[in-house]
């Protein structure tokens, strides 16, 4: 196959309502939308996760912007490939680095590889699951209280897991309220690396709550000390922001760091490298799940696709769309009934981009042939 023509667009989408998590607060979605099309004419698409900001890791908008554009795009244009996966493989893999980059544009391979199949992306990855099962992330509230009303109206809608955002000062006096309220509903806290190895005693105390797992507590790159951790932990500890390809995976795995993984597919490069994270996962009896970046629908989309696999045995984070913006650039939505997904059986990612919509968030394109 043979890229002809790509286009950037940059989007700013303002969510329903404010995330904050312990790095901040988002009130709205700044992004870039890949679009990518063959000498046909056929399209496809995808949504770079990096942020506006180095605070999830160091990628941002303007730096993915510029790697995309000056690197690793006049790499794939007019290049001819067989398959999605000699991307990551062959194309970019002496580019360091800049994994939300080159998943965006990666991903987009992909789509457009299972459209010209006629295949769905799931299908295109090896997914066998007809349905998948979601949780919702619930950032950090004004209060408890106001924590508890968003838990109850998110479990009346059927979300599988629940996902507390957590920080110093607010963690285990949270966790204890929530767990007498709601002494059995699937729960896990997220901190975002905002502890050290001097808060082990508060870590600790969240064993007693019986949660699923604390997601990344430690340093973002860390994973020497969150085996010191997990070994004092009788709760899992899940790592995300620490795993950026397989071979972080297996040393983390090897040194006893995690039981759980989060893939990220912007986090990890793309498609290709999370379906590898999640083949050894699999083989080593290691669950993983999916985790969200506050994506729009055609993000969503693609991570619906990769939790079709079946390693993901645990609810992820692709919430229904309407949890987060008034409209979606897509069609259909992506709904969630009681807490399930139904994963799309058409070409490709199994969701239409909705021009409009687009061009209406859209704040600047360009196109590259």
């Amino acid at each position: 196959m043979k890229i002809k023509e790509i286009t950037l667009r940059h989007l700013k989408m303002d969510l329903l309502y404010p995330f904050v998590t312990s790095f901040g607060k988002e009130k709205d979605r700044d992004f870039i939308l890949v679009e990518v099309k063959n000498e046909d004419g056929l399209t496809g698409w995808a949504e770079n996760v990096a942020m506006p900001t180095p605070y999830y890791n160091e990628e941002t908008v303007k730096t993915n912007w510029h790697m995309l554009e000056d690197f690793l795009m006049p790499l794939l244009l007019n290049h001819d490939f067989s398959h999605p996966d000699e991307l990551s493989e062959k194309l970019f893999a002496h580019i360091r680095g800049n994994y939300m980059a080159k998943a965006s544009l990666e991903m987009a391979a992909w789509d457009l590889y299972a459209r010209e199949q006629n295949i769905s992306l799931a299908s295109a990855l090896g997914g066998t699951k007809k349905n998948i099962d979601v949780g919702v992330s619930i950032g950090i509230k004004d209060s408890i209280e106001d924590t508890l009303k968003v838990i109850e109206q998110r479990r009346s809608e059927g979300y599988k897991r629940f996902k507390l955002k957590i920080k110093p000062g607010w963690d285990v006096k949270l966790i204890d309220k929530v767990r007498k309220v709601y002494p059995d509903i699937p729960l896990m806290a997220d901190a975002n690396s905002a502890y050290t190895l001097n808060d082990m005693d508060l870590l600790t105390a969240l064993d007693d709550y019986n949660l699923m797992m604390i997601e990344q507590p430690l340093a973002y790159n860390d994973i020497i000390d969150h085996a010191e951790l997990q070994a004092k932990l009788k709760t899992p500890i899940c790592l995300d922001e620490s795993i950026h390809s397989l071979a972080d995976t297996q040393k983390a795995l090897k040194l006893g760091s995690c039981k759980i993984i989060n893939i990220k597919v912007g986090r990890v490069g793309g498609l290709t490298e999370a379906k590898k994270i999640h083949d050894y996962c699999m083989a080593h009896n290691v669950p993983v799940w999916c985790g969200g970046m506050l994506e729009s629908g055609i993000g969503r989309a693609h991570n619906i696709a990769l939790t079709s696999l079946p390693n993901f045995t645990l609810p992820g984070d692709t919430a229904g769309s309407a949890l987060y913006w008034a409209e979606d650039i897509i069609e259909p939505e992506v709904i969630s009934e009681s807490g399930t997904i139904t994963v799309p059986d058409g070409p490709g990612m199994g969701y239409m981009p909705r021009m409009e919509k687009i061009d209406k968030y859209t704040l600047s394109s360009k196109t590259y042939r």
